[in-house]
């Protein structure tokens, strides 16, 4: 009879702890996308820079849109605030002016990877060999060498990181996102660039046409607050 209420409760026992498990599994398959990636709180992963300070950052992801980057440099300049660029490897190769320009006028360079792929699926030697590819191209334009890397779509893994550590390089993401690759809107991307507005902000655009439109309006929405755009390296190192 011992026995028998022994194995019951050892049967209670275990079913209790297959059943967590269970709906352990069940509630992370559930989470919300932003929450997906673990390393998030990684000293090398920024979503922000300072946030005690008063800079905020322009960033733009570059895979396309020459004539677009010309007229947000002119934008830049008339307002006189600096940027951070960061540049896909394939882009820059074919268009070595801009490049140069981009640098030319006191922005920063940084590395998007070469060819927009999801770091987050590679291998850690795949990884690195699409960061040092970008690398290489930009150093061989402008002599720079980067230490900046925005992931292609955000999506990075563990081993992403770690291979832009053995780089030398931090993983930069964004606080606001305008998604302005998808969305023409200009009230939209306003919008999503200016909602609640914070020292150490990292301000994601891309060189399109619905962002050349309301750039201007963006800088000086942040300017009114007292906020300065800054280069992400200034923001989150400087």
């Amino acid at each position: 009879m011992q026995n028998l209420t022994k194995r019951r409760r050892i049967t209670l026992a275990t079913n209790c702890i297959l059943l967590a498990l269970v709906f352990f599994v069940f509630a992370v398959g559930f989470l919300p996308a932003k929450i997906a990636p673990i390393f998030r709180m990684d000293a090398s992963v920024y979503y922000n820079g300072n946030l005690a300070s008063s800079k905020v950052s322009l960033m733009f992801n570059v895979y396309e849109g020459e004539g677009e980057i010309e007229d947000i440099l002119s934008i830049l300049r008339e307002k006189s605030v600096k940027a951070t660029f960061f540049m896909g490897g394939c882009f820059a190769a074919l268009h070595e002016e801009t490049v140069r320009k981009i640098v030319l006028e006191g922005h920063e360079l940084a590395n998007h990877g070469y060819f927009h792929k999801q770091h987050d699926k590679l291998s850690l030697q795949d990884n690195i060999m699409e960061i040092r590819a970008c690398e290489s191209v930009l150093e061989s334009i402008c002599g720079i060498k980067p230490h900046l890397f925005a992931p292609p779509s955000g999506a990075y893994s563990r081993t992403t990181v770690e291979a832009a550590k053995e780089l030398g390089y931090l993983t930069v993401m964004w606080t606001k996102d305008t998604i302005d690759w998808r969305d023409s809107s200009p009230s939209v991307v306003f919008s999503r660039a200016t909602k609640n507005p914070k020292g150490g902000d990292l301000i994601l655009m891309h060189p399109k046409a619905v962002t050349v439109s309301v750039l201007p309006q963006i800088i000086d929405f942040y300017i009114g607050k007292g906020l300065r755009p800054v280069t992400v390296s200034e923001n989150i190192i400087g």
